[in-house]
């Protein structure tokens, strides 16, 4: 990222600072092993929306590697990361976070979830190296993918649901639109002078998918709202993942609407990789 002039601070996609409460500690924690893992995703779906996901099976070998090309993939210079833009859908976006115009202090990588699409757009994003940063995307997907399997059919046993595949039979449907995207913020020395102001990195939203799953580096910056209204810190955890009911998903359990995702930086800090697969539904037009 650039550093912005004074007109370009006044561009910057600011709100006005609330207090998240950083002290709470109350976010589900579910072993992924646990006899009980499906009564607690359940629990955790109904009440939060929202868990912490530990022995996921995910190798840490993985997620390390992914983290790395990332790290990789963003420092380099601008006019380097540009040819792998814009995206259309899928590429390396800057600051423009959707087709609403919505902005954030953040860029990002998107990508199909689809081994083929991921092997082509490859080549723009690591011209010299495609394979090893295809690799690392691929095996990292893979992987999170057959946990995000499992995790939906504890859920639906949790539920009482049979098929016991009814809701992961989604996720795999050649017709899913499923996505990866990783997420950079970078730090920002400006926010330090805009005094009771936040500077957003990814504003409040809700996930329209089926689930989302988070992980973060050992960065601050994620919050969620609760049903009273309260916006809460979730401490990042880098040997775990954090998965997000999204919206088609979050009707079987309430019928409020789900609980809000908010990225935001408020200092100058270290850099926050956040890579993030979204499993949609399968898109069925109409006749």
């Amino acid at each position: 990222m650039v550093v912005l002039s004074q007109n370009g601070r006044q561009q910057l996609p600011l709100i006005k600072a609330c207090k998240p409460n950083y002290g709470f500690t109350g976010i589900p924690m579910i072993d992924m092993t646990s006899p009980h893992a499906k009564a607690h995703m359940v629990e955790a779906c109904e009440e939060f929306g929202f868990f912490k996901l530990v022995n996921h099976g995910v190798p840490m070998e993985f997620m390390s590697r992914l983290e790395d090309e990332g790290i990789k993939f963003f420092s380099l210079p601008q006019s380097e990361k540009d040819l792998a833009g814009p995206p259309q859908p899928f590429g390396y976006g800057n600051r423009r976070i959707g087709p609403n115009g919505d902005v954030g202090w953040i860029e990002y990588l998107l990508l199909s979830t689809n081994p083929d699409s991921i092997s082509q757009i490859c080549s723009s994003i690591s011209p010299e190296n495609p394979e090893i940063f295809g690799s690392a995307v691929a095996d990292y997907v893979s992987s999170v993918k057959n946990m995000t399997y499992e995790v939906l059919e504890m859920i639906a046993e949790g539920l009482n649901i049979e098929p016991r595949n009814v809701l992961s039979s989604l996720l795999k449907d050649e017709e899913s639109d499923s996505c990866f995207r990783v997420n950079h913020y970078p730090p920002c020395p400006e926010v330090e002078a805009l005094r009771g102001r936040g500077l957003v990195g990814f504003g409040e939203h809700t996930d329209p998918q089926i689930i989302s799953v988070l992980r973060s580096n050992n960065t601050n910056g994620l919050e969620i709202c609760l049903k009273d209204g309260t916006w809460v810190s979730v401490a990042p955890d880098q040997d775990s993942f954090f998965i997000n009911v999204g919206d088609s998903l979050q009707v079987v359990f309430t019928p409020t609407p789900s609980n809000f995702v908010f990225f935001r930086r408020q200092k100058a800090k270290p850099n926050q990789i956040t890579p993030i697969p979204n499993f949609p539904p399968p898109f069925s037009p109409c006749s």
